[in-house]
């Protein structure tokens, strides 16, 4: 028993640093990608810099939904990978320690990744799906306080247009402002001044444009002639445009938890048909996802160890696709099974049923049949075209070589 617990231990830590890597490495490289264009949208939108980071945070649940699978596979795989190519493997299956006792570390993993998944995928990820539609909509509404651009004409609202030329100490002192405003009776105020500060009042649906030094042309249809004034200080008082609220939860599929999925999948009779098959379709795409989890040990060993003789990484390859082959499939069948055109059900787990039967089959030829190896044609084939394309390549040089000369 002894040293069984010290197999599993050193299992335990082959499996922990590339699972986690992989996770670290998948959402870095996520987060990246979306952060350009993050920065992209929130700049043209004139908000805040810092609202990125509260986006990009938002994002993450999602992002680990997707890496906590393929880290699992990769983890398991590469640890697998590293006993047999040292013929540690081999040793522990001569001493009795058979791929089943071996199974019990990665399914212990399993079994808390998927757990931890299913909470992310159920609940987290929906409500920080939600919260990130909200950021968006305040960015496009100004809620969050629209920057005004520099040496740009900016529409504050429907009535007010603002230039301003300079701005330092942070927003707090501008020059070089032009200012044009109407309010509802017809009233136009056309004003110029060399400096400006805003400042807040009471009402948090008005606030104080202090400007300094300048000029104002004051228009209206009670007027016979415009009036002008040369001030050395002027207070303009702007009404904030209002900001319609966001819109409540729900409204997207994938913004209810999997209790509010399955209550409209199943536990209501009010939802319409299209609503009620687009909960089913998407219910039974959390699920089929979190529960193909289990299936990922057994898929990683099979394709971890490598023929006789043999160090190619063509295990990892194909794991790899066939882990994101079935993701999209998956996706394809949610939006299938939405739209009607296949029952959700039947279109989401029949694939899960036919990848269970295929990485059986795979683990069944790996762990009961004397040298048996699920990979063995895959890897005769890359081998031949391997030697068919090593030797076109001299004939080619030839050819080109004859060609220029």
């Amino acid at each position: 028993m002894g040293r069984l617990a010290l197999i599993d231990r050193y299992l335990a830590r082959s499996i922990a640093i590339p699972l986690f890597g992989t996770l670290v490495l998948a959402a870095m490289l996520l987060v990246l990608d979306k952060m350009l264009r993050l920065f992209d949208f929130v700049i043209n939108a004139g908000g805040p810099v810092s609202v990125v980071w509260r986006m990009l945070a938002n994002l993450l649940p999602e992002y680990f939904a997707l890496g906590i699978p393929i880290g699992l596979l990769l983890g398991i795989l590469l640890a697998f990978r590293k006993l047999a190519l040292s013929s540690e493997l081999d040793a522990l299956r001569g001493i009795g320690v058979g791929y089943g006792r071996l199974l019990r570390v990665p399914y212990a993993y399993a079994i808390v990744l998927l757990l931890l998944n299913l909470v992310i995928v159920g609940w987290i990820e929906p409500y920080s799906r939600y919260r990130y539609q909200g950021l968006r909509f305040d960015l496009s509404s100004g809620a969050l306080g629209a920057a005004i651009k520099i040496g740009e004409f900016n529409n504050l609202g429907k009535r007010m247009t603002l230039r301003i030329d300079g701005s330092e100490q942070k927003g707090t002192e501008l020059s070089g402002i032009f200012t044009a405003v109407e309010d509802k009776s017809g009233m136009r105020i056309a004003a110029t001044a060399e400096h400006g500060q805003f400042f807040s009042t009471d009402d948090p649906d008005t606030i104080i444009f202090r400007l300094k030094q300048g000029r104002l042309v004051q228009d209206s249809p009670k007027f016979t002639t415009p009036r002008t004034l040369a001030f050395d200080s002027y207070d303009l008082p702007i009404n904030l445009p209002s900001i319609d609220p966001f819109r409540g939860r729900g409204s997207d599929r994938e913004e209810l938890n999997l209790v509010e999925v399955a209550s409209r999948a199943y536990g209501s009779t009010t939802v319409s048909h299209a609503d009620n098959l687009a909960a089913r379709a998407n219910f039974h795409y959390r699920l089929v996802e979190v529960v193909m989890m289990l299936m990922l040990a057994l898929l990683a060993i099979a394709l971890a160890v490598p023929p006789k003789r043999s160090s190619s990484s063509l295990g990892i390859f194909v794991a790899i696709v066939m882990v994101v082959t079935y993701h999209k499939i998956n996706q394809y069948a949610e939006s299938a099974g939405a739209q009607g055109r296949l029952e959700p059900e039947l279109a989401l787990w029949l694939p899960f049923v036919g990848l269970v039967a295929l990485i059986g089959w795979m683990y069944h030829v790996i762990a009961h049949r004397p040298g048996g190896q699920p990979i063995g044609a895959i890897e005769a084939v890359f081998a031949k075209l391997g030697k068919l394309i090593r030797r076109l390549l001299p004939k080619r040089r030839r050819l080109i070589r004859a060609a220029a000369e």
